[in-house]
């Protein structure tokens, strides 16, 4: 039957395969099927040149799609995993985006516990004994807590 409808719709079946999957691309969660109809409209036009060839049977077409579908599929993982940067880095890390501000101790940093507050939010910071109101900066967050040094 897959002999019978590609010996039928000639070199437009790579062309509809592949843009049925670009088509199931928009309905799916993720970014996967689009390598692999990349990989199936190459060898549509791949069929559009050599369909008269007589090395071009069905074979051969399935073979050269699967190895460009795996290709595309890598080639586009490396892709997309550049763009994955964020320019937001520290967005669920809150008390890492606060390593290099300053602020002014709340309460006396004493035996290596004392409190500033940045913002709105009052915090657990460590570092050397320091009276009350000296300006420190955050040089270190380790989950709750903040690492201060004078300035």
């Amino acid at each position: 039957m897959l002999t019978r409808v590609v010996a039928e719709l000639g070199p437009w079946t790579w062309w509809i395969v592949g843009l049925a999957l670009l088509a199931a691309e928009m309905m799916v969660p993720g970014f996967f099927l689009v390598w692999i109809g990349l990989a199936a409209l190459a060898v549509g036009v791949l069929s559009l040149l050599l369909w008269n060839a007589a090395f071009w049977i069905w074979e051969t077409q399935l073979i050269l799609f699967a190895i460009l579908a795996v290709a595309a599929t890598f080639l586009g993982r490396r892709l997309t995993l550049r763009h994955d940067a964020t320019d937001e880095p520290f967005l669920n890390q809150r008390g890492a985006s606060l390593v290099g501000r300053t602020a002014t101790l709340l309460e006396p940093i004493a035996e290596g516990r004392g409190r500033i507050r940045i913002d709105d939010t009052i915090w657990r910071v460590t570092g050397p004994n320091l009276p009350i109101g000296t300006q420190v900066k955050v040089v270190a967050s380790n989950g709750r807590d903040l690492t201060v040094e004078p300035l």
